[in-house]
């Protein structure tokens, strides 16, 4: 048996677990049951979800959003270079004028996304909201998505896992990475991050549809100057940076 085959058999068996209580349709993608949106409900590309940081609020000491996402996605909070880390916390400095500034990372959620464009078999997808997703199901392993990806946004896991969210099923010998907390944007909520930053007070971290010329996001994006980083990529990214 190939790594690529044992591992994909192993994250099965963990995904079984994790959804033992759900009867599982032949044809229906694990994804689609742990959101909990009904299959025949497409997402729709009149909306791009996105995120736009304040880095004027965003504290260098404050690693709220990162606490949130371990919690909410049943990461371990590991930050060696075998952990998964869906955000991490980055530091940058002006050479210029000394100006530190502090920003979360993850996925960048890419309009053109490099990761689908490498992956051999599909599982590395976009929605047609803009999410950026794995399809662990179809994920051998090959990590080409984590070498192509601009942000070293994407994890590999290493070991096996155990309690997991079942909302977010995840699994040894796949990749994965922020998945815009997917599960609670399909039931109309905002996500981890955001909603922890909200209640910290710091207001730095926005969810909205970039596509709403009503939203709030839209709003500030056309009022202020946002930037996406790396934008010389091309890539379009669906989270924006305010104050960088």
């Amino acid at each position: 048996m190939s790594c690529a085959n044992k591992s994909r058999r192993e994250f099965l068996g963990t995904t079984a677990v994790a959804t033992a209580s759900l009867a599982v349709a032949p044809g229906v993608m694990l994804i689609d049951m742990a959101h909990g949106r009904a299959p025949e409900e497409a997402a729709s590309s009149s909306v791009r979800w996105g995120m736009l940081v304040d880095t004027n609020k965003c504290d260098s000491g404050c690693t709220d959003c990162v606490t949130a996402c371990n919690t909410e996605n049943g990461l371990s909070g590991d930050t060696s270079e075998t952990g998964s880390q869906w955000i991490r916390k980055v530091e940058l400095k002006d050479m210029r004028t000394g100006k530190a500034t502090s920003l979360p990372m993850m996925c960048q959620h890419c309009a053109e996304p490099p990761c689908v464009d490498v992956c051999p078999t599909g599982a590395s997808f976009k929605r047609a909201d803009g999410i950026v997703l794995v399809d662990k199901h179809i994920c051998i392993g090959c990590r080409y998505c984590v070498m192509a990806c601009p942000y070293k946004a994407r994890s590999f896991i290493h070991e096996a896992l155990a309690d997991q969210n079942p909302d977010v099923p995840r699994g040894k010998g796949v990749v994965e990475s922020c998945t815009m907390c997917v599960h609670r944007v399909d039931k109309g909520q905002t996500t981890a991050c955001a909603e922890a930053c909200t209640k910290a007070g710091h207001d730095a971290i926005l969810f909205g549809d970039l596509n709403d010329a009503n939203s709030e996001i839209s709003k500030r994006v056309s009022t202020f100057a946002t930037k996406q980083v790396r934008a010389d990529l091309g890539l379009n990214t669906g989270v924006r940076y305010q104050g960088i």
